[in-house]
């Protein structure tokens, strides 16, 4: 079998290790590259990837230690892949829920605003909630809006409009003998 190299050209610098070929990612990008990576090689290997009650701790742990501390480094290589795997369905999970239940919760306030626009004796109160109904993204009741009409008119009629503005303006000049002298 031939050895094919591929062509490289003279004062480009190469990285030293595999490591410095890539670019500075964030904890999070780490941990979704190490695991797309754990598992693409378990499915190559047909090897299943599951967890046991140890790893499922220590990826709790991780994770507690992340949303502590989210600016230190975390150094994923030393955990057994099957760590950083359950780890990174954990923080996918707990993105994805997270994502509904904003849209959950943003129904439910708007419920109760209606709820209480509808059963609230104060009128200041029913005035108050449906002021906070009108701002709601979507709803945007109260959200300033501006309107520009562009016309299209002909060169001469913009030139007529004008003249007709510069002869109603009045020019008053002051000569130097009519000006007053500051000594």
């Amino acid at each position: 079998m031939e050895t094919i190299l591929p062509d490289i050209e003279d004062g480009i610098p190469l990285p030293k290790n595999a490591a410095e070929a890539l670019p500075p990612l964030t904890a999070h990008e780490e941990l979704e590259m190490r695991a797309r990576t754990i598992k693409l090689l378990a499915d190559i290997n047909n090897e299943p990837l599951s967890a046991s009650q140890e790893h499922i701790k220590e990826a709790g742990e991780l994770g507690k230690s992340m949303l502590l501390n989210p600016r230190e480094k975390v150094d994923f290589a030393k955990y057994p892949n099957e760590t950083v795997a359950y780890l990174a369905g954990m923080v996918q999970n707990m993105n994805c829920q997270l994502v509904d239940e904003l849209a959950e919760m943003k129904n439910y306030i708007i419920n109760k605003l209606v709820m209480e626009i509808e059963e609230a004796k104060d009128p200041r109160v029913r005035v108050a909630a449906l002021k906070t109904l009108g701002e709601v993204d979507g709803i945007d009741a109260f959200k300033r809006r501006s309107e520009i009409t562009h016309v299209i008119k002909p060169i001469e009629e913009v030139e007529k409009e004008l003249l007709t503005v510069l002869e109603g303006i009045e020019v008053k000049v002051i000569s130097q003998t009519d000006a007053p002298i500051n000594a």
